[in-house]
């Protein structure tokens, strides 16, 4: 496995055994908040899965808050955080301070509340040790009656409360979570897995230009235990108007004289194109082209048609009949109904598993693909 396969495979995994627990460096929070300044003047910001003593995103808002011009700053966090004090919890702090009596709900010990901090002034100077003296002090961190969780009612209030949503969501509830800000009208401003895009209402969101993505990539978290994990194909998506989606493409290519470098697909009615800086600027009908195409989208100069899935309107075949083989001629045990919705062309690379019929008709199939037209 490589190691762009190694890091998406961590990701599934941490998905499919609902390991949520990865948190966002301070660094790539800095990277990429430096792009959203100016909106975040006279707002109520509100990070709804971070723990306020441990979060880098609480952090980077309370030491940026008078610069950003933030009427309040609103953080909840989820029963039981991981990350918090190993020894002496920000829990155990803020039940002393408030005279609460130490004790555990249940017989596992977990604590069974979560917490929200709530701030509307920070002192003139704070750094990060500031940051965490001013959220020991009394009334500024308090008890939730619930759980925590983005999804309670209790938590739904504050969100009502709310301008802007700043998080890093846990991956196993991306859908949900953003579905919730989407449903409350909120901007928003969260770290996710780029496969997303292909995401039944996620894409929707994209193509209607509601939602689109950032400046960077996170390429490595924080886990609980302090150990950095690495993944791949995650980064930044937002509804806040920035520069870079009105930046254009510039197009050096032509497709008339070159058609032989754009072929035709054999089950869509557009052509590949394989790579972003390959768009030709001479063409007006439907191509292919790479998922990362989002990261360089412009809907000033392009329209998002369409996406490769089974039920696109676009694909115009199907290869139940099709049998996969080697490039030394032996099958693999594949059928053409491994294709998907993948977009496929009629050739044989000399590279990769091929696939054909008894008529003798060979195909490879591509990558998942966006179909766009230049505006």
């Amino acid at each position: 496995m490589d190691t762009k396969q190694s890091k998406n495979a961590n990701l599934h995994k941490a998905k499919k055994e609902k390991n949520d627990e990865f948190y966002t460096q301070l660094s790539d929070i800095e990277n990429e908040l430096k792009h959203y300044k100016k909106h975040f003047k006279n707002k109520v910001v509100m990070l709804p899965c971070d723990d306020p003593m441990e979060s880098y995103f609480t952090i980077y808002f309370l030491q940026h808050f008078k610069e950003l011009g933030l009427k309040r700053l609103i953080c909840t966090c989820y029963k039981g955080s991981k990350v918090a004090f190993t020894e002496y919890t920000l829990f155990d702090y803020i039940e002393e301070l408030n005279g609460e009596k130490k004790k555990s709900n249940d017989d596992d010990g977990i604590e069974k509340n979560g917490y929200v901090m709530d701030i509307k002034a920070v002192p003139e100077q704070i750094n990060e040790q500031e940051v965490r003296k001013l959220l020991k002090k009394k009334g500024v961190v308090s008890k939730l009656n619930g759980d925590g969780d983005f999804r309670s009612d209790e938590v739904k209030k504050y969100l009502e409360q709310a301008d802007i949503v700043v998080t890093n969501p846990p991956f196993s509830l991306w859908r949900e979570f953003v579905a919730e800000i989407i449903e409350n009208n909120k901007d928003y401003l969260v770290v996710g897995n780029q496969n997303a895009i292909g995401w039944k209402g996620i894409f929707e969101l994209l193509q209607s230009n509601k939602m689109w993505l950032g400046y960077n990539n996170v390429k490595e978290f924080i886990k609980p235990d302090g150990q950095k994990q690495k993944f791949g194909n995650v980064g930044w998506f937002t509804n806040l108007d920035i520069e870079k989606r009105h930046e254009k493409i510039d197009l050096f290519k032509t497709y008339y004289g070159h058609e032989n470098e754009y072929p035709k697909y054999d089950n869509y009615d557009a052509i590949e194109v394989s790579k972003v800086e390959n768009i030709p600027n001479d063409y007006d009908k439907v191509m292919g082209v790479p998922i990362t195409f989002m990261n360089k989208y412009n809907p000033e100069q392009f329209e998002i048609v369409g996406l490769s899935i089974a039920d696109s309107p676009l694909m115009t075949k199907h290869y139940q009949d099709y049998i996969g083989y080697n490039q030394d001629g032996t099958r693999t045990g594949r059928t053409g109904s491994t294709f998907g919705a993948c977009p496929v062309l009629t050739k044989n690379d000399g590279k990769t598993v091929y696939y054909k019929n008894n008529a003798g008709h060979i195909v490879q199939a591509t990558y998942g693909r966006l179909f766009i037209k230049r505006k």
